[in-house]
């Protein structure tokens, strides 16, 4: 559940789309959101931060019990957008259990921000390798954005993913990290939350 959508809600604010930025650009969560996060946690309801401001994001990360997840955000120290993590936000992901989707949004891979499809897939690569660097191999996968982001022209949509995934062989990524940034690591984070 994605309390916020880049805009203030009842429940929080959002982080507005800047860059560059960081994601620290207001509020964070109002009594109704904190209240909203104690029940998701009650109810085993996963709680996306993507959108929040990191104010948001932190006031989250105490109330909670439950893994933080950001289903679709990137790396800031590579991207220097305020909706991408910062280094601290990925390491409290991986210690807490809980899951960055990388996104394919070209103006959040991108170091200069722009939405071009024509870019190389080096970028992508540093995300991944700086994510799995700070959040850890158990703690990163692709979280895409395909609903209307401009997405590099060699992903395109969900037909590209084989050439991601030859992306990160090339990277010298072997399967098993494969699969786990592929599927994997969404599906334990999905059996923890949820229960098997």
């Amino acid at each position: 559940l994605g309390p916020v959508w880049s805009r203030p809600t009842i429940f929080g604010h959002g982080v507005p789309f800047r860059f560059p930025s960081t994601g620290d650009t207001g509020p964070g969560l109002t009594g109704p959101g904190r209240a909203l996060v104690r029940e998701c946690n009650a109810l085993r309801i996963m709680i996306d931060l993507s959108h929040l401001t990191e104010q948001g994001f932190w006031d989250v990360a105490k109330l909670s019990d439950a893994p933080l997840v950001a289903t679709h955000s990137n790396a800031h120290a590579i991207a220097p957008s305020s909706r991408n993590l910062s280094d601290r936000q990925l390491r409290a992901i991986g210690d807490s259990g809980g899951m960055a989707g990388l996104n394919f949004a070209t103006c959040f891979l991108r170091e200069d921000g722009r939405e071009s499809p024509g870019m190389t897939l080096d970028p992508v690569k540093r995300h991944i390798e700086h994510m799995l660097k700070l959040a850890g191999e158990d703690h990163v996968g692709l979280g895409s954005d395909y609903d209307g982001a401009t997405t590099p022209q060699d992903i395109g949509g969900v037909e590209g993913l084989p050439v991601l995934i030859a992306a990160m062989r090339d990277m010298g990524l072997g399967e098993a990290l494969i699969a786990k940034i592929a599927h994997g690591n969404w599906l334990r984070l999905l059996e923890r939350t949820w229960g098997a």
